[in-house]
């Protein structure tokens, strides 16, 4: 096995052995409390930036598939676990999460102590660091991690997006400006921040033609496709870096029905005047508990994020808050009290995670219907 080392920006070190690909990849390193789903994980455009730890000791044990994706090609920048499943059974797979990695690379270390360093996390925030299995010189690999860009600040939605505008058709390798969906009920316009594919499936569950727009398409001209409704996706890093996402939204608040999910909460947050803030060590994984404030109902949630918007920060009064997680307080969910307009932080669509909040793409429904 290839020696391979972890180093943070505080100087702490952690030695392992490498599997995937070989080489040298900063980030900023965060945890990840899911027990499965480890694919979906590593697929989704939101972790473009940074470097994985997963939480639960085991992983890869059932390989990978080419079903089980969020994107085209895995984002986090690496991938770090206790102990990396040298077999992998199961009847759907197509590869080994090694030589997913390696196909991909995109370096994984395994063998460390992932929860002492979960707890250094939780204890002094998120930090950056840096994978390598080709320098293991402690003070070059300390300086290479804090000269790492990180996410504060760092605008990586134009690194995720689509580049050209495509309607969704059940799969995002059939991408076609022309395709059509069987008798739609709504035309929906969806903003790729680094949106997630089960997003776009819930959507045409619910009986949507979602035309998926590149982050910096004009408000304007998305407008005069005559959508009956705008959704705001998930992505990556600060969302007060997406200065040109917050003013398209502003364009479009009062036009047109509006749901946001993750960043396109935060997003639409920024676009109503109010501001955002860096989370200790966020909320990733699939067991996050989130309150409904009106019915006080609690369901369990899939997040990934590192930011928060500040509910009190926003002057425009006819904003609520509906719904504080229950580990923190933190705002998941806002409405607009006479506009056609509500966000949560979490993903209803899960992938992975639980499925309690799949409603809230019904109510999206519901909302262009009375529209």
């Amino acid at each position: 096995m290839t020696k391979a080392i972890l180093v943070l920006e505080d100087g702490s070190v952690f030695h392992g052995q490498s599997f995937g690909a070989a080489g040298e990849k900063t980030g900023e390193i965060v945890f990840n409390t899911s027990l499965t789903g480890y694919q979906e994980i590593l697929t989704d455009p939101s972790y473009k930036g940074q470097i994985i730890t997963m939480t639960y000791p085991l992983i890869g044990n059932y390989g990978v598939n080419d079903e089980d994706i969020e994107s085209q090609i895995p984002q986090v920048e690496a991938f770090i676990v206790r102990e990396n499943s040298v077999i992998a059974s199961n009847h759907r797979k197509t590869s080994t999460l090694s030589d997913y990695l390696k196909k991909h690379n995109i370096i994984g270390i395994e063998g460390i102590d992932t929860r002492a360093l979960t707890k250094k996390l939780r204890t002094q925030g998120a930090l950056k660091g840096i994978i390598s299995t080709i320098d293991f010189n402690k003070k070059s690999l300390v300086e290479k991690a804090k000269a790492c860009p990180g996410v504060d600040g760092v605008d990586l939605v134009k690194v995720v997006t689509c580049k050209e505008p495509y309607v969704w058709n059940d799969t995002r390798f059939a991408q076609n400006p022309k395709s059509k969906i069987q008798n739609p009920k709504f035309e929906v316009a969806a903003y790729d921040y680094g949106i997630k594919f089960n997003i776009l499936r819930h959507l045409q569950r619910v009986g949507c033609r979602v035309t998926v727009y590149p982050a910096k398409y004009p408000a304007e001209d998305i407008l005069k496709t005559n959508p009956d409704g705008i959704f705001l996706s998930n992505g990556p890093a600060d969302p007060a870096a997406v200065t040109y996402a917050i003013k398209n939204i502003k364009k479009l608040i009062g036009k047109k029905p509006i749901f946001g999910i993750c960043l396109g909460n935060q997003l639409l947050g920024l676009a109503f005047g109010g501001k955002t803030y860096k989370l200790k060590f966020g909320h990733h994984g699939g067991n996050q508990p989130v309150m409904d404030l009106k019915t006080k109902k609690v369901a369990i949630t899939a997040q990934n994020h590192g930011f928060a918007v500040d509910i009190d920060s926003i002057p425009d009064k006819e904003v609520e808050l509906t719904h504080i997680n229950l580990n923190d307080k933190t705002v998941e969910g806002m409405r607009h009290k006479s506009l056609p307009i509500f966000s949560v932080q979490y993903h209803p669509e899960a992938a992975p995670g639980p499925h309690d909040a799949a409603y809230l793409f019904e109510e999206f429904a519901r909302l262009m219907k009375r529209a």
